[in-house]
């Protein structure tokens, strides 16, 4: 075996963790800019104190990314010069919620690194099709926790975009064979309808992939300032990753020490989806 194929095969075998943390846990998105600092720092001590390895963190935008790339039309692709400043005040806010998440991390000396898309990923009509993923193997080969998130991005065809945090952590379960996924969101986990709206809803505790793709036509379309595919879109991010047979859990990150003990492997409520 040549000594190429042995250091591939050994970044290969990481078999990393996968947290997504949604941006309306860390971001009050009925504000502009808002960030929710109490919940960014308890989650950050969580992280510390479960101490996992091969850790990759993926975050979404909330209040700080979708506002903006809807006011501008970042995710229809670039028509007009004035989307330009657009694109980067998008990027950029994108930063300022990454580094805001990286101060509380790395204060509690959580090893994080801050991985940015729009630097290592090009997009084709909205799809990843080219992603350096080699910094981020080697990353986790030295101990090291990516943080990555949602951006604004280039892409071949349309100039630019939006990617979601959910394509992103799908694609990269898929290509880091990840041992599970752990998606911290602001309810209790998913339901048969917007349990935020509907009191009555029912929340699944577990569903097998065929499950999942029945349910798929009962989630709505996304909300006018979610970019990104609301729910409908995230169910349908999630199921290349557990065709794979990398299954998923979804909590609620609001709840104090839910994804500590989620991250331990410890039961909490929530819904659980595997292949079979």
């Amino acid at each position: 075996m040549h000594e190429k194929q042995m250091r591939e095969q050994g970044l290969s075998a990481l078999e990393p963790t996968l947290l997504k943390i949604g941006g309306s846990v860390i971001t009050d998105k009925s504000g502009e800019l808002a960030a929710r600092m109490q919940d960014i720092n308890r989650l950050a001590q969580e992280i510390h104190d479960a101490n996992i390895k091969n850790l990759i963190i993926v975050h979404g935008g909330g209040s700080f990314g979708h506002p903006i790339a809807q006011k501008y039309g970042i995710n229809a692709g670039f028509k007009e010069e004035s989307q330009r400043i657009g694109f980067a005040e998008t990027h950029h806010v994108m930063t300022v919620l990454n580094g805001l998440f990286m101060d509380a991390l790395i204060w509690r000396e959580v090893p994080a690194v801050s991985v940015t898309p729009s630097s290592c990923i090009l997009t084709k009509r909205g799809r990843i099709q080219c992603f350096e993923e080699a910094p981020l193997r080697a990353f986790l080969k030295m101990g090291f926790i990516p943080v990555t998130f949602g951006d604004a991005v280039l892409d071949v065809e349309l100039g630019f975009t939006i990617l979601s945090g959910d394509q992103l952590f799908s694609y990269i379960a898929t290509r880091l064979n990840a041992k599970r996924i752990i998606i911290g969101v602001d309810v209790d986990g998913l339901y048969d309808s917007d349990p935020k709206i509907k009191k009555t809803a029912k929340m699944f505790k577990h569903l097998t992939l065929e499950e999942l793709k029945k349910l798929q036509a009962n989630f709505g379309k996304p909300t006018a300032c979610d970019v990104t595919g609301g729910m409908f879109g995230k169910i349908a991010e999630l199921i290349p990753a557990i065709e794979k047979g990398i299954p998923v859990t979804i909590v609620n990150a609001s709840k104090p020490n839910y994804i500590y003990k989620t991250l331990k492997g410890e039961k909490v409520e929530g819904t659980l989806i595997e292949k079979e």
